[in-house]
């Protein structure tokens, strides 16, 4: 392993958009451990992943508790790479984590109570290494436990200096508007939602959140933004040996088959304005001012940096949105849908 040293010209390539009303910005593209960072994977592909990431001005990297696998593998990964090559950088990063999912066995073990989400924390923060994360998140919402346990947890946090902002995950617009005032009533503004939202999961636009959040002061960070990868070239001629389709993970085959018209078509556009599908499906996402970042994952450099170059495509016209409408509909790919249906 040789020491790090990060490049000088990291952060020329890479756009910045304001959170909400607030006063951090976060690059375009942020980058997401929720796959590829369990002790599943090589930690120096992980390294590798990493550096390169901060190297082009990615300067956000999203967690959870119980990413992996095993359940907490991917902080306790991302603290030992955290301390041998970012740490000089801490004040250049924002790191995030988020609890509420499935996390350990016993009545306490997941949701919104105050002594999940800060027991979790302690754990997170633990596992990384770190005094605080930049922004801890209530990872979905709990409909068993009052939201205003939820949310004065999240302001204990901030108070605890464990973390300096808060943030909510696949909320519903209603939720979301009740949150946010619950958080402002203590003085701690909702910073930022992370919901699911991609061409073939627009909940949020239906849901009325995007407005919600404009209204509010708040970002939003779009994970899944690729639809778990169906949203690639990876896909478009069928399913693949080793693919997530074939394994079980978050997508099923019959799904792939029921959108591969659509996933064509949205590649035909895509070729015309000289960008792969993955590319187009980002600079789509980002099309609108009240999104702050596209929250990315990568198995790799390459596909890392073919994701971020999505930044250096032309802005949408109005006649390819309108195409692109054609084919980006629902296509039943929101996992999440209980919790902000709740």
């Amino acid at each position: 392993m040789t020491s790090y040293l990060a490049r000088t010209n990291r952060y020329d390539g890479m756009a910045y958009r304001r959170t909400g009303r607030s006063g951090l910005k976060l690059p375009a593209i942020s980058l997401g451990l929720w796959h590829n960072f369990g002790d599943d994977r090589p930690l120096e592909t992980q390294r590798a992943i990493l550096r390169r990431a901060f190297d082009l001005g990615v300067t956000h990297f999203d967690l959870a508790n119980n990413y992996g696998p095993p359940y907490g593998s991917a902080e306790a990964n991302f603290g030992k790479l955290m301390a041998q090559d970012l740490r000089p950088y801490r004040d250049e990063l924002v790191i995030s984590t988020k609890a509420g999912y499935d996390m350990w066995s016993g009545p306490y073990g997941e949701w919104g109570s105050r002594k999940h989400l800060l027991s979790s924390l302690d754990q997170s923060l633990g596992r990384m290494g770190l005094d605080y994360v930049d922004i801890f998140y209530s990872h979905r919402f709990d409909p068993e436990t009052p939201l205003e346990e939820t949310m004065g947890t999240l302001v204990s946090a901030v108070q605890q200096g464990k973390a300096l902002y808060v943030g909510i995950s696949s909320y519903n617009a209603h939720r979301t508007r009740e949150a946010a005032a619950l958080l402002r009533q203590h003085g701690v503004p909702l910073l930022i939602h992370q919901p699911s939202y991609s061409m073939l999961n627009r909940w949020i636009e239906e849901d009325g959140l995007l407005d919600v959040l404009a209204e509010e002061g708040a970002g939003c960070i779009g994970f899944a933004p690729l639809a778990q990868g169906l949203l690639t070239d990876r896909y478009l001629n069928g399913i693949p040996e080793g693919s997530r389709a074939t394994q079980g993970k978050s997508l099923e085959p019959d799904l792939v088959e029921r959108t591969l018209d659509k996933l064509r078509a949205l590649n035909d556009i895509a070729q015309r304005r000289g960008q792969t599908l993955a590319q187009l499906a980002l600079t789509w996402l980002l099309r609108d001012p009240r999104v702050t970042s596209a929250l990315i994952g990568a198995s790799s450099v390459r596909q890392l940096e073919q994701n971020i170059a999505a930044l250096q495509g032309p802005a949408l016209t109005d006649d390819e949105l309108t195409e692109i409408d054609k084919y980006a509909t629902d296509s039943g790919l929101n996992m999440w849908a209980r919790s902000s249906e709740s």
